[in-house]
């Protein structure tokens, strides 16, 4: 029977079931066999190679493979470690356009944090950057958190200085 468009969904398609290759926030650990959305496994864990489907060849290749990936994930931390220690009291700087009073025009977000850490030479992707409340819209002084891996955090200062431009 072909599924046409949303309805009546197939309950094998509710949930897949994975073996996790690595640490994944807010899922599990290394090892472990986790229940996901299809959509989830199939668009992330696996394509960045994050889980594998947990079937009975992938059990057992993944037990006999079990050291390597220990010691690939002990290795992520170690570099996420030495990454949050250079890290320890950065702060960055962003000019941005705003209003005499201090408000944007237009707001700052992780991908601008990352690049400016970039261009101070810190190593930090965009999708490291955790703005919990948002793109910033205010010039001031804000502590934004950097996920560098499932354990590891490490807040910086971001300071936002507008040009004050009379428009």
């Amino acid at each position: 029977m072909a599924a046409s468009g949303h309805s009546g969904a197939n309950e094998l398609e509710l949930f897949m079931e994975l073996i996790l290759l690595e640490k994944v926030r807010n899922l599990g650990n290394l090892g472990d066999k986790v229940k996901v959305k299809p959509g989830y496994g199939r668009n992330y864990l696996l394509p960045q190679g994050k889980a594998a489907p947990a079937n009975a060849a992938n059990l057992e290749a993944f037990e006999k493979r079990r050291a390597e990936y220990e010691a690939k994930a002990n290795t992520l931390l170690s570099d996420a470690e030495a990454r949050k220690t250079k890290l320890a009291e950065v702060s960055v700087t962003i000019a941005a356009h705003s209003s005499p009073e201090g408000k944007l025009y237009g707001s700052v977000g992780p991908r601008d944090i990352a690049e400016a850490l970039q261009a101070a030479g810190h190593e930090v992707s965009k999708g490291e950057v955790i703005l919990g409340e948002g793109p910033l819209r205010h010039t001031g002084e804000f502590d934004v958190m950097l996920h560098l891996h499932a354990d590891v955090h490490t807040p910086i200062k971001v300071i936002v200085v507008g040009d004050k431009a009379e428009k």
